[in-house]
This record gives C-alpha cells, sequence and structure tokens, in this order.
C-alpha cells in the first residue's frame, strides 16, 4: 500500500464532509491521510476524501480541461490520436466481432480511430458532443447485456463515483470472450510514494478513486475474468509522471503539464519565459526520468498499470 505525504489544506469548496468515509472500491472502512484521502486498510485503495460535489467536479472539468481547438501544444495531439489508433488496432485484433464500448470517450480519438477500421463503436462522456457518444454513467447505460464486443476503461475508472458497480456493469455487457481493457494509474507505484502531492495522476478532485495495481487485478479476478495481458508501460504516462514531478520539485514548482498545453488549456496564465524555463527544466532532468520510468518498468511498480481481461 502506498503512502502519500499530502500538505493540508482547508477543504475545497462545494465539498461536504462525510463522518464516516467508506472505500468507494470495495466498501470497506477508510482512514483520512493528509487533505483529501482516505486509505482503505482491506484493499490498499484510497478515495478522494471528501468526495467532491457536482459543483466543484463542473468547475474541474471547465472547458480549459479538453478545449475544442485540442489540449497540447505541437504534435502533441497528433501523438495521442496515433496512441490511441495503436489501441484501436489491438482492441480489433484481439476482441471477437462485434460493438466496442469507450467508458471515458474524451475527445473521440479512439473511437475515430476503431471506426477507421470498420468496428461499430460508441462513447460515453459527461457530456454528448457527437451522435457515436451517450452522456451517460456506464451503470446507467441501458443496453443489451452480453453484445459488446470489447469494453475499454482508458484512464477512465479512477474518475468514476462508483468504479466497481462500473466493472459490474461492463462484465453483464461484455459478450462471451469479450475483452475488457483498463489502464490506470497504480497507486502502489514508486511514483506516488516519491511525488507525494506532486504526483501527476493523483489529479484531484477529478480522480476519485486511486487504486494499487493488485486491487484492479484482484478485482477483475473476483468478477470471473480471465487475467491476460499486464503491462507497466502500455498504459501512458510512466516516463511524464516522473518528469512532471521531479520539474515540480525544482523552486517555484514549475508545473510542466500546464507548459506543455495550449494557452486555453492552462489552468493557469504562463508567461513565454516562465514557459520555456520550465520546457528548459523538463529537457535538463529528462534523462533522470527514462532511467526512473526504467527501474520501475523493471520492477513492475511503475506510475500506470495496463489489464487485459476476457469474459469466460
Amino acid at each position: 500500500m502506498s503512502t502519500m505525504t499530502i500538505a493540508p489544506h482547508a477543504p475545497a469548496r462545494g465539498v461536504t464532509q462525510a463522518p464516516h468515509p467508506c472505500c468507494v472500491w470495495c466498501g470497506g472502512p477508510a482512514q483520512p491521510v493528509g487533505s483529501r484521502l482516505a486509505v482503505c486498510a482491506a484493499c490498499g485503495a484510497a478515495s478522494t476524501y471528501p468526495p467532491p460535489d457536482e459543483q466543484e467536479l463542473l468547475a474541474a472539468y471547465a472547458r480549459w480541461y479538453r478545449p475544442a481547438g485540442g489540449r497540447f501544444a505541437g504534435c502533441g495531439d497528433g501523438l495521442l490520436r496515433r496512441s490511441r489508433a495503436t489501441l484501436a488496432g489491438r482492441l480489433d485484433r484481439l476482441a471477437p466481432p462485434g460493438p466496442v464500448l469507450d467508458v471515458g470517450c474524451g475527445d473521440g480519438a479512439l473511437l475515430d480511430a476503431l471506426h477507421a477500421r470498420g468496428r461499430a463503436a460508441c462513447g460515453l462522456e459527461r457530456t454528448a458532443t457527437r451522435p457515436d457518444v451517450r452522456a451517460s454513467e456506464l451503470t446507467a447505460f441501458e443496453e443489451r447485456a452480453g453484445e459488446w464486443a470489447a469494453i475499454a476503461f482508458w484512464h477512465s475508472l479512477e474518475h468514476l463515483r462508483q468504479p466497481a458497480a462500473a466493472l459490474d456493469r461492463a462484465c453483464m455487457l461484455l459478450a462471451p470472450r469479450g475483452l475488457l481493457v483498463v489502464a490506470m494509474p497504480n497507486w502502489a507505484s514508486w511514483q506516488a510514494r516519491t511525488l507525494g502531492e506532486r504526483w501527476l495522476a493523483l489529479d484531484l478532485p477529478r480522480h476519485l478513486v486511486h487504486l494499487p495495481a493488485s486491487a484492479l487485478i484482484g478485482g477483475l479476478r473476483e468478477r470471473g475474468l480471465e487475467i491476460g495481458r499486464v503491462s507497466y508501460w502500455r498504459g501512458g504516462q510512466v516516463v511524464f509522471g516522473w518528469l512532471h514531478g521531479l520539474v515540480g520539485r525544482l523552486p517555484g514548482h514549475p508545473d510542466l503539464y500546464d507548459a506543455i498545453r495550449q494557452p486555453d488549456a492552462r489552468q493557469a496564465q504562463l508567461g513565454s519565459g516562465a514557459r520555456l524555463a520550465t520546457l528548459g527544466a523538463g529537457v535538463a532532468l529528462a534523462p533522470a526520468a527514462f532511467a526512473l520510468a526504467a527501474a520501475e518498468v523493471a520492477a513492475r511498480t511503475s506510475g500506470t498499470v495496463y489489464v487485459e481481461a476476457w469474459r469466460p
């Protein structure tokens, strides 16, 4: 189980303090840690506590979070689309015939890549911005069970208020020999333990559950799924997670994630001089980040975990 050092601060506006925190993964009692987390002794998962209300989440997912013009400067958005195309190819090769469901589909890059391969695909998001996306939680997704060839949670399970119930629903929707893919941050990673509140993947208040890889894999097995591939590299953000945290420890705590985003996709204003200095620090610290990521992957404790599981 990871232990993080989080600097205390006042509860966020719009947050209601719950008297007895419960683990949002297994339902067991959780112990508050620091300012905004509660850790479960039974499964090792952490829950964002106090949980944000809808007002706080609306602010956290405001227009800057994913603007229509794209999020990243330079070739960043293009690289993301290519990575989704790679994932689409893998889903298309491994899954049986049938449609694919992308839970938390974002701007629809994975959907586009699946459509380009001739696969029917549907996405779920907080708001529907295109015909193949529905504004729905997976737990309320009213579709016939047993008809989906594959369901993907690409860095989306951690955003859900009921992650365990979402997996239950996914298992019901999957066709026989259907494929479930989950990529998410690994709460048991060296990154989480070392970087603490500067760990990029903590991402409060948007991330509501923080799972160790063992809890995720165990939860999939408990639902009767057969674990196929487990990767500590394929989930992405391994090198950048270290790089962002290392840069953030420099004087002034520069934000590398903001620096690589387009101006209207930043949380705070950033002058050109400060941005160039932050990017320069990222270049200088890149060798250290690559070395740490390589060691973390080799030890199977990296900042993300990617799991493929099959319905029998």
